[in-house]
């Protein structure tokens, strides 16, 4: 990771000791009994000096052997165990971390975390952030055009991001990425990720696993995916009316009445009355 700026506060880890009680007890009782012999020693010289009961040359030997009885002991120091998983201990743990990365001498990231730690002795070497990480990307007028969040997020010295847990990633463009593991390879300016993962565009949404795409996740690749495109209405619709031919009423033709027939004058036949053998008188 490029060298940066950083705030926070810093605490070395101290060496774990598994000593039992019996041995603390012992070494501050052994440091009590020389400090003892070592004021009775001293107590004894300062009496013969200022008895003048012994001449120059014997005091100067004298106040020679207080101080090689001082500076001397033949009990060593108290040693903590040896630890023999060197590389599960952090060289370095800092907290409330707001730290600014430059890259070729301009200030390109930030980064914020609760707890920062540094491993020195693993293979390969990283940092890792496991109270969760807020990322912001600068552009070149220190305007931000990225952010990165992420649950847990891990830093190799191959300059690769192992984002975990609620991974989400947006830019200015107005794209959203959400998944729950994602990979940011920060020397060939790619995200990948084999987790399910959700892309939304300004004119798309996909979802899918296999998640691969640029930097700026305009070209990427989705594999067992699917999308949702919105689909533009009909042409007519979107076509605008002509106002000033809406206004003008259009004539409507009314249909010809055509008269009704007439109905048939029923004919009337006058039939003569049937014979009764009277004659019939006519006027």
């Amino acid at each position: 990771m490029p060298t940066g700026l950083t705030s926070g506060r810093l605490n070395k880890p101290e060496p774990s000791t598994h000593s039992p009680k019996a041995n603390a007890c012992k070494i501050q009782t052994t440091m009590v009994a020389d400090s003892i012999t070592h004021m009775r020693i001293a107590t004894a010289v300062t009496r013969l000096i200022s008895s003048h009961a012994v001449e120059k040359p014997l005091i100067l030997i004298a106040l020679f052997v207080q101080i090689l009885l001082l500076s001397c002991n033949s009990d060593k120091p108290p040693m903590a165990p040896a630890v023999h998983m060197r590389d599960s201990i952090p060289v370095m743990t800092t907290y409330g971390v707001s730290k600014l990365i430059s890259d070729s001498g301009v200030i390109r990231y930030k980064v914020v975390t609760e707890e920062w730690n540094v491993y020195d002795r693993t293979s390969p070497t990283k940092q890792t952030f496991m109270k969760g990480l807020l990322l912001e990307k600068f552009n070149q007028n220190f305007h931000i055009e990225m952010y990165v969040t992420a649950d847990t997020a891990y830093w190799y010295d191959q300059n690769l991001w192992e984002l975990r847990g609620r991974v989400c990633v947006w830019n200015n463009e107005g794209t959203i990425f959400n998944s729950e593991l994602l990979y940011w390879d920060m020397t060939r300016h790619e995200f990948y990720s084999n987790q399910f993962s959700h892309l939304i565009t300004p004119d798309r949404e996909v979802e899918g696993h296999s998640f691969h795409s640029n930097e700026q996740m305009t070209v990427y690749e989705v594999n067992f995916s699917h999308a949702i495109f919105p689909i533009p209405e009909n042409a007519e619709e979107e076509s605008p009316i002509d106002t000033t031919q809406a206004e003008q009423p259009v004539p409507v033709e009314k249909p010809e009445r055509t008269p009704l027939p007439k109905a048939p004058k029923k004919a009337i036949h006058i039939t003569e009355p049937p014979a009764t053998g009277n004659p019939h008188f006519r006027r």
